[in-house]
């Protein structure tokens, strides 16, 4: 079994991703001492990435590497990833591997310490520089409706690198949401559904020079009923 298994949501990516990919890769593994798993789950792409794969087959011999039919979401890609993992410990972050290797391998440390089942990243004090107005907006009013509905010591759910052990993977793969709130479900199943499950919130810090993809719209509309199924749950409790 694989110490570690990196997992990574793929839709209609940028050009030379695939060397991003692996430069990448390659930084981690040589600080890990180690060669993780490597989990591509392509979610339906228009995009042909089936050449950019056979490069990345050859520098990484450690890369899964599996296909949706349809685009399904992040949430979807991301469940499909997890639970082909072998590693005793998964993180998850996205195509363009936007944080630092620094907070990927603090996410790393809580969690190979042995003290934490999930290890959540959450945005610096930097982050909203680097980000455009509107995104701005959109996650600091996500944030407020997450602290007023929600008894949690965590409101940044969305932050793109998170981590955990085999506790937190049957956590991960019990939850149901396909697209942008998934991971808001996650934390709230990790913090109030199993309280017996030790997190830690991890400060993370974008690289430079991230580029963002437009959000969409429709789909961010159409969240609302899944914040609304998690908020049933709570209130069921």
């Amino acid at each position: 079994m694989s110490k570690l298994s990196i997992v990574l949501p793929c839709f209609n990516p940028p050009d030379d991703w695939e060397v991003h990919v692996s430069k990448s890769y390659a930084h981690i593994a040589a600080h890990l001492g180690t060669t993780p798993e490597l989990i591509i789950v392509n979610d339906g792409s228009s995009k042909d990435i089936e050449a950019d794969i056979r490069i990345l087959k050859t520098k990484i011999p450690q890369l899964i590497y599996t296909s949706l039919s349809r685009n399904k979401g992040k949430g979807a890609a991301l469940r499909k990833g997890v639970s082909l993992a072998s590693g005793a410990l998964i993180i998850y972050t996205d195509i363009d591997f936007p944080y630092t290797e620094e907070s990927f391998l603090n996410i790393f440390n809580a969690l190979d310490a042995e003290e934490y089942d999930v290890a959540i990243g959450i945005k610096d004090a930097t982050y909203y520089g680097h980000l455009p107005k509107y995104r701005t907006f959109i996650s600091k009013a996500l944030r407020k409706g997450i602290g007023f509905f929600f008894n949690m010591p965590v409101t940044d759910t969305q932050c793109g690198l998170k981590g955990f052990n085999q506790k937190g993977k049957a956590i991960f793969l019990d939850t149901t949401i396909d697209r942008y709130l998934f991971d808001l479900e996650f934390v709230y199943q990790s913090f109030r559904k199993h309280r017996n499950l030790k997190v830690k919130a991890v400060e993370v810090s974008l690289r430079p020079n991230v580029i963002f993809r437009a959000m969409n719209l429709k789909v961010l509309a159409s969240e609302s009923s899944n914040f609304l199924k998690i908020l049933l749950k709570r209130n069921k409790k």
